[in-house]
């Protein structure tokens, strides 16, 4: 005797539905709206301190230039004469950076002047991610006073 009722069972053939696929969509769509903010914070504040290690590095080139030529190099010169030997100096014992001077790390020209304004015999600072002059978080002027 047949049995009354036949129960049938769905085979599956591999794949997704299109339900289950949206579900891991916005997961991970979750996933990255909590996680790349806080990336993209880290990367900021990653291009402020690379930008005050590379201040520091080319104060304490313009130290050894002053040590060597006995003055530090005019606005005019520039953070290029830690390259070039300046015409008429004598005692520059250069370069005094071993890969040229680096742009900051927003790729604009870092700014120096000689004599310094703030208090010091020269200045030399990066207007951060905004290239205009005051600013605060990653928009501030990073100096090196």
């Amino acid at each position: 005797m047949r049995p009354v009722h036949r129960f049938r069972v769905a085979v599956r053939h591999g794949g997704f539905t299109l339900l289950e696929l949206l579900v891991v969509m916005v997961i991970i769509g979750l996933l990255a709206g909590f996680v790349a903010p806080r990336y993209f914070a880290q990367v900021g504040k990653s291009q402020v301190k690379v930008a005050r290690a590379q201040i520091d590095a080319l104060d304490k080139a313009l130290d050894q230039f002053r040590l060597d030529v006995g003055r530090y190099p005019t606005t005019e010169e520039g953070l290029q004469a830690l390259m070039t030997q300046p015409s008429g100096e004598a005692n520059w014992a250069g370069p005094y950076l071993k890969k040229g001077v680096p742009p900051d790390p927003w790729g604009r020209p870092y700014l120096y002047a000689s004599p310094g304004t703030h208090g010091g015999d020269f200045d030399l600072q990066s207007y951060g991610k905004d290239g205009r002059s005051g600013g605060t978080g990653e928009d501030a002027d990073i100096t090196n006073w």
